[in-house]
């Protein structure tokens, strides 16, 4: 028996020898064990442990589960709709129902201007929104800016001619109005509690009205972005913006900028293209900066600012013994600034308690205040600081 096991002779007993004939020793071929009576009852073993571990799982995952499993909707995505009535409208993505929103608010402008017979011809072409149903539309004065006629296209198709109410090229913002009624509207949002990287969507009319409502999606790239703008006459208007990269072309100006929600947090008006060799850097001007421009076009037809009465620019602290601030070139006379006893060469260092670094931060202050409101002003003169008192006056130019 141990030399059978050593060399591994398998399914043989002693008990197969049959035959001693002689003292010869004969072996039957040697027969297999009952391996298919043991092999059916391991089948069965396997089949009896596995449906008693299945009922077993099952019981316990419908006992533990069945509660959150049956709160789940598992039909198919694509099978998924909201019913409305007796008719399934598919769930749409949030750009879509910003676009139903705020698309029908959304008009194209031409600009047209008359040769001597009388003959118009378009000038240019952008976008407004609509903001009070009455007819009242917002958009660029850049847009409208030159325009013996201007008509507003709106998204039904129908064009109406526009009468301007008001415009202001400090903001490049202008107000015009349709006679129309019960049009739809655009809701502002407040563009203070927008953050970098949340989504911006572009509504407009890019490249004119064979692209009308247009809509484009990207994100806010930055805030309170400060671009200069050169007009035709060479003078630098400085706008605090909004940037994005949601694409916005020429046609654009004019048009929506809005959140996920369907608020209007920006009012489209340039873009850095092929002349800095950008893309997807468009420019908005913020809602909250525009809101306050809007009420005084409508009211006055015009923005009445306050005015300090001086023109200057940024003070070179190499030049100006490390003096940074608001550098005076001139003084207006009958101004504010020259009733102080301001005088050119002074150096505006604070203003209302506010540190001035740069020219530009003048601004800052001032869009606080209004005409007859008094406030602190402390300059530095031949290395001497000055405190004084400005009142504030009606700003009829482009100067501080």
């Amino acid at each position: 028996m141990e030399n059978n096991k050593e060399n591994n002779i398998k399914d043989v007993t002693w008990q197969d020898v049959t035959n001693i004939d002689g003292g010869n020793i004969n072996f039957q071929k040697p027969k297999k064990k009952g391996t298919g009576k043991f092999f059916l009852k391991g089948i069965s073993f396997v089949l009896v442990a596995a449906l008693s571990g299945g009922i077993t799982a099952n019981y316990m995952v419908d006992k533990k589960y069945s509660q959150y499993v049956s709160k789940q909707d598992n039909t198919p995505l694509f099978q998924q709709t909201k019913s409305t009535g007796s008719t399934n409208v598919s769930a749409t993505n949030a750009i879509s129902k910003v676009a139903q929103t705020v698309g029908p608010a959304v008009v194209g402008i031409d600009n047209k201007v008359e040769n001597f017979y009388g003959q118009e011809s378009q000038q240019s072409s952008g976008s407004g929104i609509i903001f009070r149903s009455d007819g009242y539309i917002v958009t660029n004065n850049h847009v409208i800016n030159g325009a013996d006629k201007v008509y507003v296209r709106l998204s039904t198709g129908k064009i109406l001619q526009a009468k301007l109410v008001g415009a202001d090229p400090t903001t490049d913002l202008a107000v015009i109005k349709v006679d129309a009624k019960d049009l739809p509207v655009a809701t502002f949002g407040d563009s203070s509690k927008v953050s970098v990287g949340e989504t911006a969507i572009a509504i407009g009319n890019p490249l004119g009205e064979d692209f009308a409502g247009s809509v484009t999606a990207g994100i806010i790239s930055a805030l309170n972005r400060n671009i200069d703008v050169p007009d035709e006459n060479g003078n630098v208007t400085r706008y605090k913006v909004l940037q994005t990269d949601a694409a916005i072309n020429p046609g654009n100006s004019g048009g929506a900028l809005c959140n996920s929600a369907g608020e209007v947090i920006g009012i489209n008006s340039l873009k850095l293209g092929s002349a800095y060799n950008a893309e997807g850097m468009g420019f908005a001007i913020s809602i909250n900066e525009a809101k306050g421009v809007i009420q005084s076009l409508v009211k006055d037809g015009r923005v009445v600012r306050p005015f300090l009465g001086i023109s200057g620019g940024d003070s070179n602290a190499d030049q100006n013994k490390g003096v940074s601030g608001a550098y005076i070139e001139q003084v207006v006379q009958g101004g504010g600034a020259a009733k102080a006893g301001i005088q050119p060469g002074d150096i505006i260092i604070e203003l209302d308690g506010t540190k001035i670094s740069k020219f530009d931060d003048l601004r800052d202050v001032l869009d606080k205040h209004k005409v007859g409101d008094t406030i602190s002003c402390k300059v530095s003169r031949n290395g001497k600081n000055i405190d004084t008192k400005i009142t504030l006056t009606e700003n009829t130019s482009q100067k501080q």
